[in-house]
């Protein structure tokens, strides 16, 4: 006669700095047996997913904590009752008594298939979306690294419980070339709005093929629009101390220091200051947290000889003086005409710029930097007459103005914020020492 005992399953550690796992879906149900190694739930960390295996063979008596729940490393998850006797925990099952999951099933379908002769490859021919929309952490992290925007997400078919995407399902779906990448969504909703299926006349021309990099550009500012809600600030600069005071000395400058004094160096100081100001403009999200970055690392987006845009990034920008500023920016400048720039060089930004007035527009509306939290677009710098307070009363002016406008990220920056800071770069623009030495 054989005896048994119960086991407490607990939530797993998944690693050092790991605290929590959220539950993804059981693939045993409460009732049923399995054997030891056998995979009983996944667990989601911000990190990975992970299949936990049975520690015993046995039978589940009672689940504790179903799909979704987020649960600390540690606490019970589930009671599982042990065969002391090896025969009791892996006797068969009748099929009327058998009480695995479908998913748990489904799986072992798709190995016995795997198994057998190689089959078609799957058809992306329709861009339905798929009702569950939950994500994992590992599967939002492999899509940052692919550019692939939640919306192409929601079109790639899963295979995991409820329809959940799961990472062999992404892997598969960039292996065929990712075929939804550019198709309209299909809603299943009957109430839910429909991409109407229009028929453009594109015209006739000369087609010309997307390079790489422009490609990746392109995911990747799909990608930065899908993530984060993008919201806009403007504000105006009197930038007439500045100019003044470059076009004043900047002979002496490239004299004295052998480098061009361009406005981008100046540019860069002043952000630098305001970012040291508001910190939490120099952040990125990962999750449900937010990382303010320890180092100032200033992006400037530049154009390549090609047409393509790319940011070499001006490293711990607050740390630099204007002479070391100007010949960090003209080496990454000549080096992106020459196409010289290394991988160092365009690594590492924690906020970017982008100087819209280089092409004489008035402003701009830029699309975040991912991971960044903030982009700035510098307009270009106009003289026109302005109402100026003077000591003898308002009098009319011409002086240089430029428009500055930041994009932000509004999960974790909010108009106050993104106000604030905007306005403080326009400050330190308007405020510049025109009595400084070069």
């Amino acid at each position: 006669m054989s005896t048994t005992n119960t086991f407490s399953l607990k939530m797993p550690k998944m690693g050092e700095s790991i605290t929590e796992g959220t539950i993804i879906n059981w693939l045993v149900s409460e009732g049923a047996y399995f054997e030891e190694g056998d995979i009983i739930l996944e667990v989601a960390t911000d990190k990975v997913d992970n299949e936990v295996p049975a520690p015993v063979s046995g039978k589940l008596i009672t689940i504790h904590h179903k799909a979704k729940d987020v649960v600390p490393v540690g606490q019970e998850i589930a009671v599982i009752e042990v065969a002391e006797d090896a025969e009791q925990a892996l006797k068969p099952v009748k099929k009327s008594e058998t009480k695995v999951a479908p998913e748990a099933q489904k799986l072992k379908k798709d190995a016995n298939k795997a198994a057998g002769a190689p089959s078609a490859a799957p058809s992306f021919k329709t861009a339905a979306v798929n009702a569950n929309t939950f994500f994992s952490p590992l599967i939002i992290e492999i899509a940052k690294q692919q550019h692939i925007s939640f919306e192409e997400l929601a079109r790639i078919p899963g295979t995991g419980h409820e329809g959940r995407l799961r990472k062999s399902d992404l892997f598969k779906y960039l292996d065929t070339g990712r075929p939804y990448q550019f198709s309209q969504a299909v809603a299943h909703d009957p109430t839910a709005y429909r991409i109407p299926q229009l028929t453009f006349d594109k015209g006739k021309g000369k087609i010309v093929e997307m390079d790489r990099m422009r490609q990746m550009i392109a995911d990747h500012m799909v990608y930065s629009k899908h993530t984060a809600p993008h919201v806009t600030a403007y504000v105006e600069a009197d930038m007439t101390n500045m100019v003044n005071w470059r076009n004043k000395h900047k002979k002496a400058f490239e004299e004295k220091y052998g480098e061009r004094l361009t406005f981008t160096p100046l540019f860069v100081e002043a952000v630098a200051k305001a970012v040291k100001d508001f910190p939490n403009i120099n952040a990125s999200v990962d999750g449900n947290k937010i990382i303010i970055k320890d180092a100032i690392n200033i992006g400037m987006a530049t154009a390549l000889p090609s047409g393509n845009l790319i940011v070499p990034v001006v490293k711990n920008a607050d740390t630099k003086d204007l002479r070391a500023l100007a010949t960090n920016v003209n080496a990454l400048a000549a080096k992106a005409r020459d196409n010289k720039l290394a991988a160092d060089d365009i690594k590492g930004s924690t906020f970017t710029i982008s100087n819209v007035g280089t092409f004489g527009s008035v402003m701009g509306t830029p699309i975040i930097n991912q991971p960044e939290v903030a982009i700035l677009a510098l307009g270009i710098i106009k003289k026109r007459a302005e109402v100026i307070e003077t000591e003898t009363g308002d009098e009319i002016a011409i002086r240089s103005m430029m428009y500055l406008s930041l994009s932000f990220d509004h999960r974790v920056v909010d108009g106050y914020l993104g106000g604030s800071f905007v306005r403080r770069v326009a400050d330190y623009f308007e405020q510049f020492d025109v009595n400084r030495n070069v």
